[in-house]
């Protein structure tokens, strides 16, 4: 768990799950996908963890990686990294209960960076949402709407 997002700001990682392959030198090895381990959410996002999990095998196996691992992640904006920021400070509030001061910065967050699941669905339950609820499905069909931007290897649907 990454309490504090700092590996989302390291990593440039905008949505969650995502999945970064790192080799037993610490080298990335393939750069941020969004993968999953299992088809939980395959209904919804059109992605079967089936063509993930064989390329793992064949990279633990043969080392062979896929063709999509030169991709190159873009650097997060200004914009975002103002709201990692920002809801770095409303979690700290948070944690020690001060919610006028959590709320701006969570907030804040929100509106520099609005489709950012790091962000806006990580508030989620800090704010007393639920992840999975109805604002979670408001949130992911905006995220939809808007061709469903990522910080990482672009994703097309596999489940068909």
């Amino acid at each position: 768990m990454d309490r504090d997002h700092i590996l989302t700001e390291l990593y440039a990682i905008s949505n969650v799950p995502s999945v970064i392959w790192i080799n037993e030198n610490g080298k990335i090895s393939r750069p941020a996908a969004s993968e999953f381990g299992t088809d939980t959410f395959s209904e919804i996002t059109g992605i079967s963890r089936e063509i993930h999990m064989q390329q793992v095998r064949e990279w633990v196996k043969n080392e062979t990686l896929p063709e999509d691992s030169s991709y190159e992640v873009p650097d997060l904006s200004e914009d975002e990294i103002q709201a990692r920021l920002h809801f770095r400070l409303a979690a700290h509030f948070r944690r020690n209960r001060l919610s006028e001061q959590s709320e701006k910065h969570f907030d804040l967050a929100a509106k520099l960076a609005p489709l950012d699941f790091t962000v806006v669905r990580a508030s989620m339950p800090l704010r007393g949402g639920d992840p999975f609820g109805e604002e979670f499905f408001e949130l992911y069909q905006k995220y939809q709407d808007a061709g469903s931007p990522f910080h990482g290897i672009p994703r097309k649907s596999n489940t068909n």
